[in-house]
């Protein structure tokens, strides 16, 4: 009750420092210039030239192990700056705001299931105080009727940050790098899990992370982040 009415209080846009009447802290003009993510891939979220809703070709070449992938915007200014205030100074405010932002840009419908954020290694999320992730799912997750259940996933190798790899050296950095915390039955029902990230750059997480819940049973398997980094495909 008390964020609904706080929701509803005058705030300046986080971009241009505007007055705005609304939930949302962004006035429709920066709204209306973030970077859409057009005419993604439905398996990859990366923009591509083929028919609308049809794989791309390096999708069909080379699959990612999830099912569909969901990235409204693109890792670009003003987002990506948006998104580093929130990740690496504290503007945890951000994280309401790109929350109720990507409530408002159509998350895929579906049945009822579990959203699990990307989770951080004990020592980073000591270091950062929170999971940017998780921050920014609490309101996607509860608009698109899926339990938020951050705690399903843990990460128990302490890596190189993938920010700083190569795509390949990427791959190999997350090798058991994940633990599921769910009981087998949980998942092999069918239920829906909603994997759930900041950004997808090269998805090499989000496809360890895909087949560690496979692995434990899963066969339904989402991702959804709030910007898609990378170029065009064919």
């Amino acid at each position: 009750m008390l964020q609904h009415l706080l929701d509803r209080l005058p705030a300046h846009c986080l971009l241009c420092g505007a007055w705005v009447l609304h939930p949302l802290p962004l006035c429709p003009a920066c709204v209306a210039d973030l970077p859409r993510n057009h005419h993604p891939c439905p398996r990859c979220a990366l923009p591509h030239s083929g028919p609308a809703d049809q794989v791309c070709g390096g999708c069909l070449r080379h699959p990612p192990p999830w099912q569909r992938a969901w990235a409204p915007l693109r890792y670009a200014e003003p987002l990506s700056a948006l998104i580093g205030a929130l990740k690496f100074h504290g503007r945890l405010g951000h994280a309401r705001a790109l929350g109720t932002l990507l409530c408002q840009l159509d998350p895929p419908e579906g049945p009822p299931g579990l959203l699990l954020p990307v989770p951080l290694h004990p020592k980073r999320l000591a270091e950062r105080g929170y999971n940017q992730a998780l921050e920014l799912a609490r309101r996607p997750a509860h608009h698109a009727g899926l339990a938020l259940a951050p705690h399903v996933l843990q990460r128990v190798l302490h890596t190189p940050p993938q920010s700083q790899l190569s795509a390949a050296q990427r791959r190999g950095n997350l090798r058991g790098a994940f633990r599921v915390q769910l009981p087998q039955e949980a998942l092999a029902e069918g239920r829906r899990i909603v994997l759930f990230d900041d950004v997808i750059t090269t998805g090499s997480t989000l496809a360890e992370l895909t087949r560690t819940l496979q692995r434990a049973g899963a066969n339904q398997v989402e991702v959804w982040a709030l910007a898609r980094a990378g170029r065009e495909r064919g």
